[in-house]
């Protein structure tokens, strides 16, 4: 393998919890709320589906169905598709649902799998090429500066910079290009084997991991050493 891909959210990091999200931003508004009331909240929350890169939503509000399946395609589309999802959970103050989707953003919200960094210094040791291919809305590039994961990335082909979304195998493409490698020779990990999966278009081989917690998940990334020699 001359390069490694690789997915963001539950892959190499991943999001803080639903109330530790809830938690930061009610600190940051001075709004208080009482233990049970919190609890609910967050509870609402989860199921809901508003944490980007944490639980999946329960149910799709016909009235975001559209802007849903396209989140990932632009900035506003995203934001849209979140905010309206939190939007189903009644908060203290209408402003803390775009404080969330903020707060989400922030490199404070996220942190690298335990064996993220060994991973990927040792990738460059051995000279192999790493880009980041994910579906998102936003420039994911500053949580990798602020945890010292950017020195080892050599690229980042993200959706709403390219205006299409994993599984589409144009996306894959452009981060093989970006990296000089041919498709055959590259190896994409990720969590989600339908929109991951999508690589395997182009000829590349997939590993897939599982998107844990990441004090569950202490050294989920190490096998792909043993695939890249």
């Amino acid at each position: 393998m001359t390069a490694v891909l690789f997915d963001f959210s539950g892959t190499l990091f991943r999001v803080e919890s639903t109330e530790a999200w809830l938690r930061a931003v009610l600190a940051e508004a001075e709004v208080a709320l009482t233990e049970p009331e919190f609890t609910k909240t967050a509870q609402a929350l989860e199921a809901a589906g508003a944490l980007p890169g944490g639980a999946f939503p329960q149910h799709i509000p016909a009235e975001l169905a559209e802007v849903w399946e396209v989140r990932d395609q632009t900035p506003e589309e995203h934001r849209a598709a979140y905010t309206g999802l939190s939007r189903q959970v009644p908060l203290p103050d209408p402003r803390l649902h775009d404080a969330l989707y903020e707060r989400h953003m922030s490199p404070d919200a996220w942190a690298p799998y335990p064996d993220a960094a060994e991973v990927l210094g040792t990738l460059r040791e051995r000279g192999v090429g790493v880009g980041v291919v994910s579906n998102i809305g936003w420039d994911l590039r500053p949580v990798f500066r602020a945890h010292g994961l950017d020195q080892y990335v050599h690229t980042y082909a993200l959706s709403y910079e390219h205006g299409i979304r994993k599984p589409d195998p144009r996306l894959f493409a452009a981060a093989c290009a970006d990296l000089g490698a041919d498709p055959r020779e590259v190896l994409m990990v990720g969590d989600d084997r339908r929109a991951d999966g999508g690589a395997t278009a182009l000829g590349c081989a997939v590993h897939f991991v599982d998107h844990l917690p990441a004090d569950r998940r202490p050294d989920g990334l190490r096998p792909v050493l043993g695939l890249v020699r």
